[in-house]
């Protein structure tokens, strides 16, 4: 906040600073970081946990979107409920509404029983849908109807049910690409987009190696520790596949 002066004018400024629930700067299972380009990325967090706006979150495979997307349902007002990852890349079309949204007994051949859809699954929490880019149309029309009316229909039923969910999203594609060469429709892009957050690979945030290692040592339960030498090495490594490597 600005401070001013008897004449009106800013004379200083004050900055608060608070401590973050989302990650830890010390070696942890979560999120664990201190370099500048993680700290940007935990400011969107703070920023969007709170609300339920969609969120979209970009970076390339390996950067734990997922985890991201869990610490912001945690953040938020939704955390009591449920939170349900769905990976979009091996979901077969056939079966998308049927995982999605569910089938009663009898819908189809081998729905020998009713089935709970994920969206149903997710309700009162947070839906996260995984690789949103490798959705085929067909399966993209089907997502933008469900978030234009917020009402769902089981396979095999006539009966329409309310979705009450919030959205995260991730991807390693560039989806404004994909809106420009028609393979993402373009409707379904601006509903799944409404606050992007970009996360940074690792080549970009090479000061958290030293406490990566210590994590990744301390979920092994080993009492090893990196050397100097190795962290230098480490360093200069691309890592192509980011913290997951």
């Amino acid at each position: 906040w600005p401070v001013k002066g008897p004449d009106g004018e800013i004379k200083d400024f004050v900055e608060v600073l608070r401590p973050s629930a989302i990650a830890e700067v010390e070696p942890g299972r979560g999120l664990v970081g201190q370099s500048l380009a993680f700290q940007r990325m935990l400011g969107c967090l703070d920023r969007v946990a709170p609300s339920e706006t969609s969120v979209l979150l970009l970076g390339e495979s390996g950067t734990g979107k997922e985890l991201v997307a869990h610490a912001i349902h945690e953040s938020s007002e939704r955390a009591a409920g449920p939170f349900v990852p769905v990976e979009c890349t091996g979901l077969p079309e056939s079966l998308f509404e049927s995982e999605m949204f569910g089938h009663v007994k009898g819908s189809f051949t081998g729905a020998s029983s009713d089935k709970l859809g994920r969206e149903a699954a997710a309700e009162g929490g947070t839906l996260f849908l995984d690789e949103v880019g490798d959705m085929v149309l067909a399966e993209q029309v089907k997502l933008l109807r469900l978030l234009e009316t917020r009402q769902f229909r089981r396979v095999g039923s006539t009966e329409p049910q309310k979705a009450d969910f919030r959205l995260i999203c991730a991807t390693n594609k560039k989806l404004g690409q994909m809106v420009e060469n028609g393979t993402f429709r373009e409707d379904l892009y601006y509903r799944i987009a409404v606050f992007e957050i970009s996360l940074p690979p690792l080549r970009e945030r090479t000061d958290d190696l030293p406490l990566l290692d210590e994590s990744t040592l301390k979920r092994l339960g080993s009492s090893l520790s990196i050397s100097a030498a190795a962290l230098e090495c480490l360093g200069s490594y691309p890592f192509p596949g980011n913290v997951r490597e």
